[in-house]
Formats: structure tokens, sequence, C-alpha cells
């Protein structure tokens, strides 16, 4: 029975991580667990060279043997992506019983998570998920929300965050001037302005949309107002 995967952001920062298998599939998970600062183990008697490399690094540690039964139970997270069925259907088992999430390599039914295509500016993530049934498919739609979300969106993703704590500091206990503040925000063409390459351009144009208001023309707001300065 196929499994419905929800959609969830998890913190791996220091998460205790195992991956069994030393082959380009598993070298593909080290580099995506590295991206988040995981505390990554492998264990596989033979490794591409790349991953030899990260262990001389210092960037996860490396067991040169096979697995055995039960190593899964000191760590937090697993992937499994060895080229021995029975290898990975004793990590899959050894896992289960302990309750510890795993992931065995395109094989849906015996994955707790999977990893979706992801399309990642700066702290904004955009994730696609076919459930592990059709992952061409939300590979492709990777690459159309590639040219949604072309690199500039790094930037604008750093100034909507430093953007929100100037909202949030400038309009304190004033929810209404701070959803127009937000909305002010986003009706900027910040593309225009971040391709002119102009910081002092892009600093006041945030100025002034953080404290612009235009004029109030709702007659309950105006009758609030009036009886504020009486």
């Amino acid at each position: 029975m196929s499994n419905t995967y929800m959609p969830i952001s998890i913190s791996l920062k220091d998460r205790i991580c195992l991956i069994i298998g030393g082959g380009q599939v598993a070298l593909r998970k080290i580099d995506t667990l590295l991206e988040y600062n995981s505390d990554i183990t492998v264990i596989s008697p033979e490794v591409d060279d790349k991953i030899e490399y990260y262990a001389k690094k210092g960037l996860i540690k490396l067991k040169k043997q096979k697995y055995s039964s039960p190593e899964v139970e000191s760590f937090g997270l697993v992937i499994s992506a060895s080229d021995d069925e029975e290898v990975n259907k004793q990590v899959y088992d050894d896992c289960k019983e302990r309750h510890i999430p795993v992931n065995v390599v395109d094989n849906p039914p015996l994955c707790d998570f999977i990893f979706p295509a992801v399309v990642r500016r700066d702290c904004l993530t955009v994730s696609i998920s076919s459930d592990g049934k059709a992952p061409f498919l939300s590979g492709h739609l990777r690459y159309v929300l590639e040219n949604i979300f072309p690199p500039h969106w790094n930037k604008l993703v750093q100034l909507a965050v430093k953007y929100r704590k100037d909202v949030l500091k400038e309009w304190v206990g004033k929810p209404d001037q701070k959803r127009r503040a937000f909305e002010r925000f986003l009706d900027v063409d910040w593309k225009t302005l971040l391709d002119q390459k102009k910081p002092a351009l892009v600093e006041n144009e945030l100025k002034r949309v953080l404290v612009a208001d235009p004029p109030i023309d709702n007659a309950n707001d105006q009758n609030v107002d009036e009886e504020k300065s009486e």
C-alpha cells in the first residue's frame, strides 16, 4: 500500500543521521543533508571518492564496513541507499521497530519520509512532491519554479525578512497599519530596483513603504480616527 506524505519542515541542525551505502545515490543524500548542518555517519564497505574526501575533511563520519543490525538505534534519522535489497529491508525493519524515521531510496513503501524536489531562495523554500509516485513530474515542475523564482529572489527574501522586523517595530499594536505596510512592500517592482544595483535606492524604497499610508477612504475608519482625536 502506497503512502501519503504530509509536507513538513523540520530542522536537521546537529541531528544525528545515518546513511547506509557509498555510491552516487548515497552521495546525493549526503550533499542534501550537509546543506542543513546535519551530523552524518556513513556506513559502507566501499565508498565514492568524494565521500572519502568528505570524511577526511571532517564533514562526515565514515565506517567502512557492512551494516550490522541494529546499528540504527543511536540515530535520529536513517537513509538506506545500499545496492543490496536485503540490507535495505533489514535497515527498514530495524528502524520501524525503534520508531526511527527511515528512507529506503527508490522504494516508497519503505519510506517514512521522502525528498521532494526543492527550489530554495535564501530562507524561502518551495517544494514539490508526487508522494514518490511520479518523481519525473515533480522534477519537471522544479525547473518551472526555477523560472518563476529567478536568482534575484535571494536578495528579495533577505529584504522581506528585514522589512518584516521593521514593520513589527514601527507598527506595534496596529494590525491594520502592519497589513498595509506588507501590501505596499508586495506592490513594489523589486526586480527593477535590484537590477539597478543601487543599494541606496532600495533602502529609500524600504523606508517609503514602511511609513507611507494612503488616505483612508473608509467611512467607518474615518469615524474611529475622529473619535480618537476628540
